[in-house]
């Protein structure tokens, strides 16, 4: 009984410290992240995600880094490296959590970097996708801030592009805005952007 007891403790020992080392990573991240050291923190992220094989958080940040890097690149090659990047981290976190809100947002954004690169190109292949992919998260997460302004947003800029009424859009626009007013991560490395440019974009809606 003793020897199961002592057993017992080691491993409760071994998860706290495990967990303990994933929670000091993603602080070091996110550190590096806010002083715009984007390279070094996607660095760190890669370490989590090779001893953390369970988490989806650090592959979630790397294709979230990547994504965002994309925006301005004007070179293909440049792009596609990054890109194909995001994607094979996203993928990996889609096997360690299913049928996940954020992933879907993150996929959509990645496929929104191809369209925003070369829309005559990647728009007919991927603007159905980004569509159905919010609509998915939508419908299993309502209430997630980043859902709610992603799906927007995207239907904002399509009504542009087609050169219809974009003012319903910013009625939701705002709804997301007070979603995200009331949001709560589940913990302090969970997402948790995206207020900042929901209300960038309800200025526009105001001009």
């Amino acid at each position: 009984m003793r020897n199961l007891i002592i057993i017992a403790l080691l491993i409760v020992t071994g998860l706290t410290e495990a967990q303990t080392n994933f929670e000091k990573g993603m602080t070091k991240a996110f550190d590096l992240w806010t002083k715009d050291k984007m390279d070094e923190a996607e660095n760190m992220f890669e370490r989590i995600a090779k001893a953390e094989p369970n988490q989806w958080l650090p592959n979630y940040y790397i294709a979230q880094i990547n994504s965002l890097k994309s925006w301005n690149i004007k070179d293909a090659a440049v792009l596609k490296t990054q890109l194909d990047k995001a994607q094979s981290h996203l993928d990996l976190a889609m096997t360690q959590s299913e049928n996940n809100a954020e992933l879907l947002v993150m996929q959509a954004q990645i496929f929104t970097n191809w369209v925003a690169f070369d829309g005559m190109t990647y728009g007919m292949k991927y603007s159905g996708k980004i569509t159905q992919l919010y609509s998915k998260a939508y419908a299993l997460v309502p209430t997630n801030p980043r859902v709610a302004f992603g799906k927007a947003e995207w239907a904002m800029g399509s009504a542009k592009y087609f050169g219809k009424d974009t003012a319903p859009y910013c009625q939701e626009i705002e709804a997301s805005i007070e979603l995200f007013d009331t949001f709560k991560a589940e913990t302090e490395f969970h997402p948790n952007w995206g207020q900042k440019r929901a209300e960038q974009v309800m200025e526009s809606c105001k001009a």
